[in-house]
């Protein structure tokens, strides 16, 4: 336990170190993420003169929320993972005793708590530019929130890496990953919050993992009504089946992977 601890001490300190290294390259993937802030505008004219079910102060805390959970569970291992395959930079790593996919979580860790002080300002210059918006939590929205983005992360992580270990067999795993984030971006709530959704398709994309990596955790934290029991388990399904996945893929890959000559 003692040896856990002090690997993922040293792993967390040495890609932080390299993640702050890039902080201004940080900035420009922080604002990146703004096309949340950019569809809140939209929303909040549309909601002016249509009814949609929300405020638009409530559109403008949801995009906000949006922005903020976007900042959490941004995910990349699918390219860093098909160049290691492509350039054989995972035969060394293969050597180490220890899975190289704690390579990646430790490196999307550090990069959060390098990204963090950049997202808090974006979100101040935000609250300066529309404070009509400025709202504060409840203490157990907050409390709660914390973990459910926790788990929207690794659900989204376990996704991408899964998609990444077809790297084995193709150059472009990267490919299925920009073909899946069209359902991402339409599902998850960065379009649009699922309460504007036809009752039929909000049913409909709520059996898939996409809801509760945005909106799910989104709506928790600015009180939007959610079954939160029945998305949990949702998501642990989620996050099982992918984890089965991933694991089958791997041992399969090894084997392709050395049978090319790694």
């Amino acid at each position: 336990m003692k040896q856990g601890m002090r690997i993922a001490q040293t792993f967390l300190s040495v890609y932080y170190a390299y993640m702050v290294e890039y902080r201004a390259e940080l900035l420009l993937w922080a604002l990146s993420g703004t096309l949340p802030l950019i569809l809140m505008g939209i929303w909040i004219k549309a909601s002016q003169s249509g009814q949609f079910g929300l405020a638009p102060n409530d559109f403008a805390r949801y995009f906000l929320t949006v922005f903020l959970v976007r900042q959490f569970n941004v995910v990349w291992v699918v390219w860093e993972f098909e160049k290691e395959v492509v350039e054989g930079k995972l035969s060394p790593r293969l050597l180490q005793p220890i899975d190289p996919a704690w390579h990646h979580v430790a490196s999307h860790l550090s990069e959060r708590l390098a990204r963090l002080p950049l997202a808090l300002m974006l979100v101040g210059l935000f609250f300066w530019l529309y404070p009509e918006a400025i709202w504060l939590p409840h203490l157990g929205n907050i409390l709660l929130f914390i973990p459910v983005v926790a788990l929207a992360f690794a659900v989204r992580f376990l996704m991408q890496y899964t998609f990444a270990l077809f790297a084995f067999w193709t150059e472009r795993a990267s490919a299925i990953e920009q073909f899946w984030v069209l359902f991402y971006l339409f599902l998850s709530g960065v379009i649009a919050p699922l309460e504007v959704f036809p009752p039929a398709v909000r049913e409909v994309a709520l059996w898939t993992p996409f809801p509760y990596l945005i909106h799910f955790p989104a709506a928790i934290l600015i009180g939007l009504p959610v079954d939160i029991g029945r998305s949990v388990l949702v998501m642990l399904g989620w996050s099982l089946l992918f984890f089965i996945l991933n694991r089958w893929l791997w041992r399969k890959g090894l084997k392709q992977y050395s049978g090319m000559g790694a």
